[in-house]
């Protein structure tokens, strides 16, 4: 059965491994081989990763069978009365299992106690699975944005909510 626990300071290294191993086959057809890796080594090095704990996200890990499955990192009150979910992913092996379901259960659960309003997360505006999984999901895309992230890089993205 999949459990979903905080994850502590010692835990983010393995947010940053599941990243590593998840972004390649997520991002193939999306994004260039030098850009999923100027990503990953700007958003899951392990003193941004560490950074943004101490700063107040929080982050909790999938696992089954002591292996673990995915993560997400959520920031409350990223917007007055809305947590962001910064972070979700599940390693392609264990998709299907309803693991990031369980996530977004949990996050909804952990928003509405701390009296919020929705839930937002960027997606990648061509990333199509994921598109398909917020919408089924009850998401819904409220507005379009280009941010740069420097290196001649952008994320080109949609910007999904849900009211709690």
């Amino acid at each position: 059965m999949v459990s979903i626990t905080p994850a502590k300071l010692e835990d983010l290294i393995h947010v940053q491994s599941i990243a590593q191993r998840t972004w390649p086959d997520t991002f193939k057809n999306i994004l260039s081989p030098t850009q999923i890796e100027y990503m990953l080594n700007w958003m899951y090095s392990l003193q941004m990763l560490e950074e943004q704990l101490k700063d107040g996200y929080q982050f909790f890990l999938a696992e089954e069978n002591e292996e673990k499955l995915g993560f997400s990192g959520i920031e409350i009150n990223n917007e007055p009365g809305k947590t962001k979910i910064h972070k979700i992913y599940i390693l392609p092996s264990a998709q299907g299992k309803g693991i990031g379901k369980k996530l977004i259960q949990l996050i909804k659960e952990i928003a509405i106690e701390h009296n919020q309003k929705s839930l937002l997360l960027n997606v990648n505006k061509y990333n199509q699975n994921a598109i398909a999984f917020y919408e089924y999901l009850g998401f819904v895309n409220i507005k379009a944005e280009v941010i740069d992230i420097g290196n001649g890089y952008v994320m080109d993205d949609y910007v999904f909510e849900m009211g709690l």
